[in-house]
């Protein structure tokens, strides 16, 4: 019998858990405050277009991607929400133009020849978003150079200046909270001059996940979502639901001896006295299980018990030292979720939950469960 990859391995997405996140965000701003949330990185590895559709039935005013290749997916899926691409480039603007996407324009350079295709396709008011720089000095317009970009926006009617925004570096550090003001005052006072030398107010925004529950008062027309809505918080004592589960089912079982020497890649991997029994399971690093998860650094969860890694994680599978538990093969085991959770295999490995969950590939199969 012919079984399916994702007859073994999939990404659960609980559309009740997004939509709970997105109501604790959206119940901390004004009614009139739009929301846009961030699919970026498929999703932040979520999906994009499983997310974005989710999303879009949440109710939420925008979306933005990092690429414009990004968006396209997005509008070929039938997503039909306003998408803002935050690195446009400058070499996709007639597709950028097609697909009725939004580029975040941040320097003169992007301007000037996303104006020029303009012009010359006999475009006018194309909405354009204007990124600031007031302190990550990754993108965007620093203060000297505002007066040169008022200049080029003054001289065509081919662009229209939908917001400005920028980008905060350490919203979710308390002991960074000067610098996160500091950031804001920049970007009120530099967007302002830009109001004023235009002749009409673009939307503001500048709030990010950890700044919509840490900076509220400075919401201005529009904050960005993004990790908060995929269940993580900077505040310690608020625990959002995780919207996706890594779950895969057991492929193997075997109870070794001593005499049958060690487990996996290297060697790594040592039999107990007693003998230890093993699962092995089809993720492995090409799927986001980071190498130093194994040899016992981390566990998985398998019929409520947790199951430690033994040996290498090996590209397309790891093994799990389930001695003791009662499992099968077919039995489902949780790499992350409710247990263990994202931030747990984050802590281990010294990073960031956004990078375990953007390692997840394509390959493994986006199941959206709506109960």
């Amino acid at each position: 019998m012919f079984i399916r990859e994702d007859d073994f391995s999939r990404l659960e997405l609980n559309l009740p858990a997004c939509i709970g996140n997105f109501r604790y965000f959206k119940g901390k701003l004004e009614p009139s405050t739009k929301l846009l949330v961030l699919v970026k990185a498929n999703a932040y590895g979520h999906g994009a277009v499983e997310f974005a559709s989710m999303m879009q039935q949440a109710g939420a005013d925008y979306l933005a991607v990092a690429y414009p290749v990004e968006g396209m997916e997005l509008r070929q899926a039938g997503i039909s929400l306003p998408v803002l691409v935050l690195t446009a480039g400058t070499d996709f603007f007639n597709e950028i133009i097609d697909y009725r996407l939004e580029p975040g324009i941040p320097n003169v350079f992007a301007l000037k020849a996303l104006i020029d295709v303009l012009e010359k396709r006999g475009l006018k008011d194309f909405p354009v978003h204007i990124k600031l720089d007031t302190g990550m000095h990754r993108l965007g317009f620093m203060t000297h150079e505002i007066p040169e970009l008022l200049k080029v926006l003054r001289s065509t009617d081919a662009v229209r200046v939908k917001s400005v925004y920028s980008h905060l570096a350490v919203a979710e550090v308390p002991e960074e909270d000067e610098f996160t003001l500091g950031q804001i005052r920049m970007f009120k006072s530099n967007a302002d001059t830009i109001t004023a030398g235009i002749g009409y107010k673009p939307m503001y925004h500048v709030l990010n996940s950890a700044g919509i529950e840490r900076f509220t008062q400075y919401q201005f027309d529009m904050v960005r979502l993004g990790i908060g809505i995929y269940g993580i918080s900077a505040l310690p004592d608020v625990h959002l639901a995780p919207v996706a589960s890594l779950k895969c089912k057991i492929l193997q079982i075997k109870t070794l001896r001593p005499e049958d020497g060690t487990i996996g890649y290297g060697r790594y991997g040592h039999i107990a006295p007693e003998g230890t029994t093993i699962a092995t399971i089809p993720v492995g690093y090409a799927d986001g299980i980071d190498r130093h998860l194994g040899r016992g650094n981390a566990s998985f969860s398998v019929n409520g018990h947790r199951a430690p890694t033994i040996g290498n994680i090996c590209m397309d599978m790891c093994m799990i030292d389930i001695t003791g538990i009662d499992a099968k093969v077919g039995d489902t085991v949780t790499i992350f979720g409710e247990d263990p959770t994202i931030s747990e295999l984050a802590s281990i490995l010294g990073t960031i939950p956004y990078e375990i969950l953007t390692s997840v590939p394509r390959r493994i199969e986006r199941e959206v469960h709506r109960r």
